[in-house]
């Protein structure tokens, strides 16, 4: 969620979701998705672990903007990466333009600025994602507020904020992004972490979640920006 990227409640954690009813039909009764961003964000494929591709963050030592990670006591993470034939502009643009994204991502209902000017250290932005009912949990819609707390130019960003909806809440969601020029594109790596009674109760699932939910990100990034260019970069 945006801030890259408390919690209260002991039920299990219901982290179901699916693509806007206008644009994709929510599979009933199943967790047909995943909320990844507080970050969180929404994913019309099953639930799937992660990939055994993905680095984990105490292998790594975890992403890092201007020197901060995500949470490190955090139990749920996930942390994925990929290579977009785009250029670097074009690809960190299309990411902090956080009014933007319900553009190119479908799980994005909407998304407003709560400040004015250039995306920097500071600014706070509002979103939402449809949550649908699971044996658990209510159908819902998902408030996240974000605030960025890092951000680099063509570099790297960092936010953090909580979730709320109607029987379903993320404590704080820290979210990492870094941009990096490689021949042919750029490589976008991100990790994300969760806290909070809800998703804890359901470490396994939790993190299954986050992961479909930034696989997902990760590649409609990827579809919009090399969409938007004009071919691989040298």
């Amino acid at each position: 969620m945006p801030n890259n990227s408390s919690h209260s409640s002991h039920t299990s954690p219901a982290l179901s979701s699916a693509r806007p009813r206008t644009r994709a039909r929510a599979t009933a009764v199943t967790v047909t998705a995943a909320l990844a961003a507080v970050g969180i964000l929404v994913s019309t494929g099953p639930a799937q672990a992660a990939p055994a591709r993905t680095e984990t963050a105490q292998q790594t030592g975890g992403l890092r903007c201007q020197g901060k990670g995500v949470d490190p006591d955090a139990v749920i993470r996930y942390r994925s990466d990929i290579v977009i034939k785009a250029p670097l502009s074009t690809v960190f643009k299309l990411q902090t333009d956080v009014e933007g994204w319900p553009s190119w991502q479908a799980p994005v209902l909407s998304s407003k600025r709560l400040d004015h000017g250039p995306l920097r250290a500071g600014s706070q932005f509002r979103w939402t994602t449809p949550a649908p009912a699971t044996p658990s949990t209510p159908e819902t819609t998902l408030n996240i507020t974000s605030t960025v707390r890092q951000l680099d130019r063509n570099s790297c960003i960092r936010w953090s904020g909580p979730a709320v909806g109607e029987g379903l809440r993320i404590d704080e969601g820290v979210h990492v992004w870094n941009f990096t020029k490689v021949k042919g594109g750029v490589r976008v790596r991100t990790e994300e972490t969760w806290t909070g009674d809800q998703v804890e109760a359901d470490v396994p699932l939790a993190t299954a979640m986050l992961g479909a939910g930034l696989e997902e990100w990760l590649r409609e990034l990827k579809t919009t920006a090399e969409a938007r260019s004009d071919g691989p970069c040298a």
